[in-house]
């Protein structure tokens, strides 16, 4: 587990940056924090660092929008909304080969999404957010790694148990 602080912006923009470099392909990824934590905005910035140039819409009335990119597609889903896990079956998603996965509030889809390799939390923090990231399977524990490696930008201290 690793925990960045995000002050403004080009943080965000760097600490995407980063994870989009040193992402596994495929990867799924969870996305979680309180409403307003900076979820969307790290998943823009992503989408960008992956070469996204058009309008990148939240999926918050949508639920999913796809983008082409290079290597194949990203998703971003944002099942804030969903009401029943049998709502998701109406978006197409079974035989879905994407590259990258952008999931908000996973725990909405439970067991009908793909078996996340990383969880990224966000929580405000003073004038930024903070960033903490959990590897959930062995590519995300590699990848994780190479995300430390990469991101120039302050580390928070680990809160003790």
């Amino acid at each position: 587990m690793s925990l960045w602080q995000l002050d403004g912006e080009a943080a965000t923009q760097a600490f995407a940056q980063a994870l989009a470099a040193t992402a596994p392909t495929p990867a799924v990824v969870h996305l979680q924090g309180d409403l307003g934590a900076g979820k969307s905005t790290l998943a823009r910035a992503w989408l960008r660092a992956l070469g996204v140039t058009g309008t990148v819409r939240s999926p918050t009335y949508t639920l999913v929008e796809r983008y082409p990119v290079a290597g194949g597609e990203a998703l971003h889903l944002d099942l804030y909304r969903i009401g029943d896990i049998g709502e998701l079956e109406f978006l197409g998603l079974d035989d879905v080969a994407a590259r990258l996965w952008l999931i908000e509030w996973p725990e909405r889809g439970a067991d009908a999404l793909p078996k996340p390799d990383l969880r990224v939390a966000l929580a405000l923090s003073g004038e930024g957010r903070s960033a903490r990231l959990d590897a959930l399977s062995d590519d995300g524990l590699r990848w994780s790694e190479r995300v430390a490696a990469a991101v120039r930008l302050p580390t928070v201290a680990e809160p003790k148990p």
